[in-house]
């Protein structure tokens, strides 16, 4: 009866639930916090490994948003590097986890623009259109043809219970950046001792 020790005595069982389910939250995180900067650059190397799996072994080509939304996942893994070396300086982890959350944050607005290009509840920008244009001599059509494959921003490439990878990018992006905040919430600004 630890909860009894802790001054957690249940009165009701759903009281008693919810004790304990934020006291083993609690537990969790406290626990996580020390590996927060290896379990952030993890999230960046598995949603980028990800990615380039997808674009080179499944030949999913991204568009330009898809490019654009790897890059914070890039910084994050730098921001992540950083955060393993300055582990014994805590005001300084704060202020890097704070950078990183508002990178993920951003990064989620990003995704979610996407997500809104792709269910057609507004235009993407014009990089993202594909050839077109009545103004376009041969030499700058062959020159758009010989550059690759042109993906479109509107159009799912591939998708999993109804959500795109854009989706899937936000999710995992308010995670980091929710993670990164919560960890510099909890550290303190100056070392005790």
């Amino acid at each position: 009866m630890q909860f009894r020790r802790a001054g957690l005595a249940p009165a009701k069982t759903s009281g008693y639930i919810c004790a304990m389910s934020a006291v083993t939250i609690d537990r969790l995180f406290v626990r996580t916090l020390p590996a927060a900067p290896f379990l952030l650059l993890a999230a960046s190397v598995g949603v980028l490994g990800t990615a380039y799996f997808f674009e080179h072994v499944l030949e999913i080509y991204p568009c330009q948003l898809c490019l654009y939304q790897r890059i914070p996942w890039w910084i994050l893994s730098g921001l992540a590097c950083g955060l393993i070396m300055l582990r014994r300086r805590p005001g300084w982890m704060k202020a890097v986890l704070v950078l990183a959350g508002l990178v993920m944050a951003t990064n989620a607005v990003l995704a979610g623009y996407h997500v809104g290009v792709e269910q057609a509840w507004w235009a993407g920008p014009s990089s993202c259109a594909g050839p077109g244009g009545d103004a376009m001599t041969f030499e700058d059509l062959k020159a758009q043809i010989l550059a690759g494959p042109v993906v479109r921003c509107d159009k799912i490439a591939w998708q999993l219970f109804g959500i795109s990878m854009a989706g899937f990018n936000v999710a995992l992006s308010l995670g980091a950046a929710g993670f990164a905040i919560l960890a510099a919430g909890r550290l303190p600004w100056a070392q005790n001792g």
